[in-house]
């Protein structure tokens, strides 16, 4: 297990009655202190330097390595290893069967985007390139056998989750559904991921369209926790102490929090997304879309949701995502948020911009002194 630094064991609020008790079957399995989970956010705001923070300060860090090059993904996880003695967390995205859209929807997708690029200034339609190598970045996965990997989009099948058990690795597959749970628990998964639809970022709905799987946080937790036998990690919209007390009282064995992490400083988040989450209720909250990725995602609202749903022509993900992929990085380029791919959950308003360290012994005080002050509510006066 990861040892106990004297600045996390001071950080600690000292509970009523002696220590408050933390769900501990699941952190034991994870080789963590606490069971507070880094949320994996694949696509920029994932860097080792996050991962290994948290690690250090009593959780379990996470690497979004799903939009990486595989020998980029291998550094990555050479990098947290070196920086760090404790577990870590590697996640990929499950690849989806969609095929290659024909060259009327990319020159429809195209025309779509047309009136952003040109206020871009930028001259030249697009065309979607390859998605990620899953295999081959799965090979990166098994080959540095990482402690922990978790899984989006889909069920990863029987026989490479015991591949992974094989070499000690432990296994967390994410669900939006009951239905989801039941499958992912059938394939051998050590804990499922209940993803409540106020999460910042893509949906991982897979066993039915993700429109018809937005179940919030407080409702989707207990309902996997009563069918499945694995630990169950409550993630969406959890922002500080208050938020994982509740998960931990409908039954979570575990809460992962992302939004809560991308201001940090060592989120690698751009200063366009930062500001955005600092903003704290400002006039563009978040919404789900289609039109930067082809899949449900949640983000900050803003003019590109607005005109390409109203164009319409959108292509599957994730090739809407490689279409679009030059108009966000321009848009962050020249500063212009209202065309910038801002992923964020519900809670972005309660987001910090303390080191990530920091913030989690803060997540850590905060849920000692909920649970001591619902402790002493609940004693006879």
């Amino acid at each position: 297990m990861c040892q106990v630094n004297a600045s996390r064991v001071a950080a600690k609020a000292p509970a009523a009655h002696g220590e408050v008790m933390w769900p501990t079957a699941l952190a034991k399995r994870l080789g963590v202190e606490y069971p507070l989970i880094l949320a994996p956010m694949a696509g920029g705001p994932s860097t080792a330097e996050l991962a290994v923070a948290v690690c250090e300060a009593g959780g379990l860090g996470s690497f979004g390595g799903g939009y990486l090059a595989p020998e980029a993904l291998r550094t990555a996880i050479r990098e947290i290893r070196a920086r760090t003695k404790c577990p870590f967390a590697v996640n990929l995205l499950m690849p989806e069967p969609q095929k290659p859209p024909d060259e009327a929807a990319v020159q429809a997708a195209n025309s779509a985007l047309e009136p952003i690029r040109r206020e871009l200034h930028l001259t030249t339609s697009s065309r979607p390139g390859s998605p990620p190598d899953f295999d081959a970045l799965f090979g990166v996965v098994v080959e540095e056998k990482v402690p922990v990997f978790s899984y989006t989009f889909g069920a990863l099948d029987e026989a490479r989750v015991r591949a992974l058990h094989r070499i000690g690795t432990i296994v967390m597959g994410s669900a939006t559904t009951v239905e989801e749970a039941r499958r992912l628990e059938a394939t051998g998964v050590d804990a499922v991921v209940a993803q409540g639809a106020e999460a910042g970022g893509h949906r991982g709905a897979f066993a039915a369209p993700a429109e018809r799987s937005l179940i919030g946080t407080i409702s989707l937790v207990p309902q996997v926790v009563d069918v499945v036998r694995v630990p169950v990690v409550a993630a969406g919209g959890i922002m500080d102490g208050r938020g994982i007390v509740a998960a931990f009282a409908l039954g979570a064995a575990a809460v992962q929090l992302g939004t809560a992490f991308l201001a940090t400083p060592e989120s690698g988040a751009n200063a366009l997304h930062k500001k955005a989450l600092l903003a704290r209720y400002n006039e563009d909250p978040t919404r789900l879309t289609r039109a930067f990725s082809g899949k449900l995602v949640r983000g900050f609202s803003n003019r590109f949701m607005d005109e390409v749903e109203r164009a319409g022509a959108i292509l599957p993900y994730p090739y809407q995502n490689l279409l679009t992929a030059e108009i966000r990085q321009e848009a962050v380029r020249q500063q212009r948020p209202e065309f910038a791919s801002m992923w964020a959950g519900q809670g972005a308003p309660m987001a910090s911009a303390k080191p990530a360290g920091e913030l989690l012994r803060q997540l850590i005080a905060e849920t000692e002194q909920v649970r001591a002050r619902l402790t002493r509510a609940e004693e006879p006066t």
